[in-house]
């Protein structure tokens, strides 16, 4: 088995893909994130899901099927049903996961892990490459008042990750189980609990990220107080065991909420879909605001027409051009971060896309 990564990319993996973008070729995405709907369960702090507000259509079961369908025709790889609703509200998830599976693509879902029910694990998790419990705490009382729900939540989700794992023991499942902690200064207490909690667990990684923000701050993000966690999340990542892995994405942590490119190549390779179906970019660029990036809707029209439409294309080329700055017309440390990095040192750096060597990393298609 390869290397999980959880701070890093896997593009070169993909260098078919890479050197036909470079050569301005119209290529379809590896991955996209997306949700099956913009309703929640939870009210977290920290929650970006608020500030993505957009006309929400319902996502019928046909329109999910088409989507899927689809996507595998044009040559996505991977889903991750991940982005700005919880996706466990729609009556059609454990469908879509099936169907998308079916289909040939690699199937990933992130969930508060509240209205999973454990009734359906058995027959989903065979088709998932991982299964992501977003939990910002350890505890009952602190993960209430983190994520807007009641403590007794937080047993169910514990008992459902409990169940997961026990399943994919039983089975001898590949499917990675793994939690993910949105950090803020405020949350710092919690570093340690959950890390506890995790190995209890024996889930097979926590990783822990910042909490990004709008390119105003709305959300008040004080990426400076980062700093002051250092030593405490290194003590958390010597939790690790041969089973249990903890990483901070310390490349984010520790980057004061900056970039270092100023265009936006990564949606070209990982795209982002709104739990209303809309298809923008990337899930900064969902909010009513951003309407001049925003390109259709798999809602109600299929997900081809969109990709091989014009306005796919010129909106891509937008973000990608000098009209549009990353730095600060869209949010902090975003989805495609660590992509748009490299591509960034690829197109204007002189890095070179050299072939890779060695076991393919876990997850390759989710990029």
């Amino acid at each position: 088995m390869g290397t999980l990564i959880l701070d890093g990319h896997k593009i070169t993996w993909h260098r078919e893909r890479v050197e036909a973008w470079l050569r301005g070729e119209r290529i379809a995405p590896v991955t996209i994130d997306c949700a099956l709907t913009r309703r929640c369960t939870y009210r977290c702090n920290y929650c970006y899901g608020m500030l993505q507000e957009n006309d929400e259509i319902k996502m019928t079961k046909d329109a999910i099927f088409r989507f899927l369908d689809d996507a595998a025709e044009i040559g996505v790889k991977a889903i991750s049903f991940v982005s700005d609703g919880e996706s466990t509200c729609s009556p059609h998830l454990y469908d879509a996961i099936i169907r998308g599976k079916a289909n040939g693509l690699d199937m990933a879902l992130g969930t508060n892990g509240y209205l999973l029910k454990d009734e359906r694990l058995e027959e989903i998790l065979p088709a998932l490459t991982y299964l992501r419990f977003n939990t910002s705490a350890g505890e009952a009382n602190r993960y209430a008042e983190i994520h807007g729900c009641k403590p007794e939540h937080f047993m169910k989700v514990i008992n459902t990750i409990r169940e997961s794992v026990r399943i994919k023991q039983k089975n001898g499942l590949d499917v990675t189980i793994g939690l993910q902690m949105v950090l803020l200064p405020e949350f710092k207490d919690q570093i340690i609990p959950l890390t506890r909690l995790g190995k209890e667990l024996r889930v097979d990684y926590l990783v822990i990220k910042h909490c990004s923000d709008d390119e105003i701050g709305t959300l008040g993000v004080d990426y400076s107080r980062y700093q002051e966690m250092v030593e405490i999340l290194k003590e958390a990542e010597g939790h690790s065991d041969n089973g249990y892995l903890v990483r901070a994405k310390w490349s984010k942590i520790l980057s004061g909420g900056k970039r270092i490119y100023s265009q936006c190549y990564g949606p070209a390779f990982i795209m982002q879909f709104s739990g209303s179906g809309l298809v923008a970019p990337c899930g900064m660029l969902f909010n009513d605001r951003y309407k001049k990036y925003h390109i259709g809707n798999i809602a109600n029209t299929s997900f081809k027409e969109i990709w091989k439409g014009e306005r796919y294309w010129e909106v891509l080329n937008l973000i990608a051009s000098d009209k549009f700055d990353a730095r600060t017309m869209c949010g902090s440390l975003c989805l495609q971060h660590k992509v748009n990095e490299f591509l960034w040192d690829l197109k204007n750096n002189g890095a070179v896309l050299s072939e890779n060597t060695g076991k393919p990393p876990m997850h390759i298609n989710f990029v």
